[in-house]
């Protein structure tokens, strides 16, 4: 009953993640009703992949400058301290962390977490970026807020394990945070008495 082009727009945005099919149908048709706004939309698309990169130094989103590296707000806030170090799992974590408004340090983003039954073990969490983090900025202590799920709870450990027999302080984000919940979806106080209440790995 659509034209063709709409049909693969709804297929398009039914990828993102939590837009299902007729989510989807609903973007669409709005895009199709709203034509200035379609435009718009699509110009900053277009824009999307040369204008927003990743930040060098820890993995957040940058903006992106010829001739320099994009470096994110937080790695580029000289007011935070670089001896404290908060790794998260994803890009949504290090943000509902910042909301919180209790990190004062800066984040190193590992991109995903270690789970053996899909594959995915410790040669794909950046251990070697973090750790050469680490010495740079010659941190002091790793915060491991990443989410309280099985295979967070699994890159944690290994994480500790890894940092402490290198000398590093490692603490883990306090409870707080629902077991099996997503920190994204956590409210600001709770997160924020997360990161306060932090205590040593394995205490």
């Amino acid at each position: 009953m659509l034209p063709a082009t709409a049909r693969r727009v709804i297929q398009l945005l039914s990828r993102l993640p939590g837009v299902g099919e007729k989510t989807a149908q609903r973007f669409a048709l709005e895009l199709i009703v709203d034509p200035e706004f379609a435009l718009e939309l699509g110009k900053q698309l277009e824009a999307l992949p040369s204008q927003v990169g990743i930040c060098e130094g820890c993995g957040n989103l940058a903006e992106v400058h010829a001739g320099s590296p994009p470096t994110c707000p937080v790695c580029a806030d000289e007011r935070r301290s670089r001896t404290l170090l908060c790794v998260v799992a994803r890009v949504q974590d290090l943000m509902a962390i910042e909301r919180s408004g209790a990190m004062r340090g800066r984040y190193f983003v590992l991109g995903r977490l270690l789970s053996p039954l899909d594959g995915i073990g410790p040669e794909a969490i950046r251990l070697s970026a973090l750790e050469a983090r680490i010495q740079q900025d010659q941190v002091r202590e790793v915060i491991l807020a990443t989410p309280p799920t099985v295979d967070g709870e699994a890159t944690a450990l290994y994480l500790a394990r890894e940092l402490a027999a290198r000398g590093i302080v490692v603490t883990r984000i306090a409870s707080g945070v629902p077991h099996g919940g997503d920190l994204e979806f956590a409210d600001q106080i709770t997160l924020g008495r997360a990161i306060e209440g932090r205590r040593g790995v394995g205490s």
